[in-house]
């Protein structure tokens, strides 16, 4: 939820810091804060985005830490903001997620010392001021503190007198980055990705002491040594490049994104597919059941996979919202492959279904674009689906490139279980290879649904209707309207219209169908029949060459199979993206929303 950054060198440590909580708005932006520290600490923090943040040029500070916020523990006001001190003012800390057990300790401690904050995190500060007094160096009290904290948390810790950052994680990400005399510690890798792409992903439990020339990680009372890696992003994918928004940059980035998500990976002629998995053929035979968990827009792109994996790899398949997923018991572990979506692969949610899934006896795929995230590591097998950094908080690339590399694993399971012919397989993999340059012609008609979403921008509410691979999208397309432009919007699969939601719909309510291959269009348009005949406009996003004249407006879908859907849904990004901007919304950072959910 929230974005945690720091630094240690020669540079200048207030620039960095700054610069690095920019680049980690998207985790959170109720509230800012830096602890700067030379010979003092120095700590400015206030409520608001982070442009609002006064940090004054500290040439002699080398050492910094940082926080973006999003709040959970009291409102985003200066007080709550982070870092967080001690009562002599001379320990600061940073923290993402949520201490359970945090209301005892401030029970416990109130008799001797003085809370400022109504957070979670301040208590962390008070109980390693404590350890510091005992005379603990404050790698050891920070130790000594996380071995008493129940819940999910990374954080980081610095203090007068002291060299370095102390950082400890646990069910919360962090990770490093390496320079040549200087180290960096962030959320995620987008912190740094400007100084260097040489990172070391701590894992639960690990705690860091990090200066400008080292790096000692401990877990438990081991020495431990974690791999350093090479990250293929660099710094202008994470920029803006010219764009109003980061939302209107990665929905342009999409015809990329899929390029990726393809590359090296397909064989069209051979009908074959490469993701360099350890599934052997006896195990893709054996499975009965695939089971998918994933949150938001993942969740919708595991209901378009489980149409393609039913049909194509003849297996039983279920689709489950994260936070309410069981194992129940009927089921047969070892037969049962459970697929985990996550973009950022830290989801609080999806990663305690894996869990659950992991000790029930089951194998388990992560399907993700965060190379070292926890997901990833846990893991049995892991597909990355290769879209490159997206910041705007809310999703659009990485549900393309999810699509589109579950149809990928579609391919390979059907063709590991002798299901699909070799020429059905092409088939396939050829449509997939068409959408980049089908989604470009959707951007090409831009201004079509400029001018469509300026027409309808102050409707009452937005209803979007689809059916099979068109339900998920209708789904997808009415999150992302209520996501950034605050009106409300529904999916429905086409046919519930009827047995309920007709009754909101006015000649203010705009309804958008799906109408593309693998949508049961002629079914859908019935529908669409019903609401125009109360008064209803009508957009179609449609493949048809001569659509029915009952719509308003039509949104042209070039023709590519079953992956026509994916490509409509670029149109129905578009139409957000519009709406939204029509009406000044805050479309990279909506009210309430982080990018990356680390708390459950």
């Amino acid at each position: 939820m929230c974005g945690i950054t720091g630094y240690i060198g020669d540079s200048d440590c207030s620039a960095i810091v700054a610069q690095s909580l920019k680049n980690l708005e998207y985790r959170g932006y109720d509230s800012a804060g830096v602890a700067l520290l030379d010979d003092e600490l120095h700590i400015h923090k206030q409520s608001g985005q982070i442009d609002d943040l006064t940090i004054p040029p500290m040439p002699d500070a080398t050492c910094g830490i940082g926080h973006t916020r999003w709040s959970t523990h009291g409102a985003p006001t200066d007080a709550n903001a982070h870092p967080h001190s001690d009562c002599t003012g001379q320990v600061a800390v940073v923290h993402n997620g949520i201490i359970d057990n945090y209301e005892r300790f401030k029970r416990e401690l109130r008799e001797d010392h003085r809370f400022t904050s109504e957070t979670d995190t301040e208590v962390i500060a008070h109980l390693i001021e404590d350890a510091l007094d005992e005379g603990f160096s404050l790698r050891n009290a920070v130790e000594n503190v996380v071995s008493m904290l129940e819940g999910s948390f990374a954080i980081a810790v610095t203090a007068v007198g002291f060299d370095g950052i102390i950082a400890a994680r646990q069910d919360s990400p962090l990770v490093l980055g390496h320079g040549e005399n200087e180290n960096f510690l962030g959320s995620d890798v987008t912190a740094f990705v400007e100084y260097t792409q040489t990172v070391t992903f701590l894992e639960d439990g690990d705690l860091a002491h990090i200066t400008a020339d080292d790096v000692r990680i401990t877990n438990g009372d081991t020495v431990v040594e974690r791999d350093r890696q090479t990250v293929e992003w660099d710094a202008d994918a994470a920029e803006k490049g010219g764009y109003e928004h980061y939302m209107r940059k990665e929905i342009h980035e999409q015809p990329h994104a899929v390029r990726q998500a393809l590359s090296g990976r397909i064989d069209e002629f051979a009908g074959t597919v490469d993701l360099d998995l350890s599934l052997s053929d006896e195990y893709c035979k054996s499975i009965d059941e695939i089971q998918i968990i994933a949150c938001g827009t993942s969740y919708y792109a595991g209901l378009y996979a489980a149409e393609l994996l039913e049909q194509y790899a003849d297996i039983r398949i279920s689709v489950h919202i994260a936070s309410e997923y069981e194992f129940r018991a009927n089921r047969d572990p070892w037969r049962t492959l459970v697929i985990a979506v996550t973009q950022s692969g830290e989801t609080a949610d999806t990663l305690r279904a894996l869990r659950k899934a992991d000790g029930a006896g089951a194998r388990t795929l992560a399907v993700t674009n965060t190379v070292g995230s926890t997901m990833a590591r846990e893991a049995d097998d892991t597909v990355y689906i290769r879209s490159g950094p997206e910041i705007g908080v809310a999703a659009t690339k990485t549900f393309a490139s999810q699509v589109i590399t579950l149809a990928l694993l579609t391919v390979y399971l059907g063709r590991q279980r002798n299901v699909l012919s070799s020429s059905e397989a092409s088939t396939i993999l050829n449509e997939v290879s068409e959408v980049p340059g089908a989604i470009q012609q959707v951007l090409d008609a831009e201004s079509v649904v400029h001018e469509t979403a300026k027409e309808f921008a102050d409707s009452d509410a937005y209803f979007f209707i689809g059916r099979r691979f068109g339900y998920p999208v209708a789904l997808e397309g009415a999150l992302k309207l209520k996501e950034i432009s605050y009106e409300h919007a529904e999916g429905f699969a086409s046919g519930e219209l009827k047995h309920g939601p007709l009754a909101l719909v006015t000649e203010n309510t705009p309804v958008l169908a799906i109408l593309t291959e693998g949508t049961s269009a002629d079914e859908t348009l019935h529908n669409v029949k019903e609401v125009e005949s109360r008064g209803a406009p009508a957009i179609g996003v449609s493949s048809e060459t001569d659509p029915n004249p009952v719509f308003d407006t039509v949104f042209e879908v070039p023709k590519v199979g079953l992956m026509e859907p994916v490509v409509a849904n670029v149109y129905l990004q578009l139409f957000a993206y519009h709406v939204a901007s029509q009406k000044d919304r805050s479309i990279d950072k909506p009210r309430n929303l982080a990018k990356s959910v680390t708390v459950e």
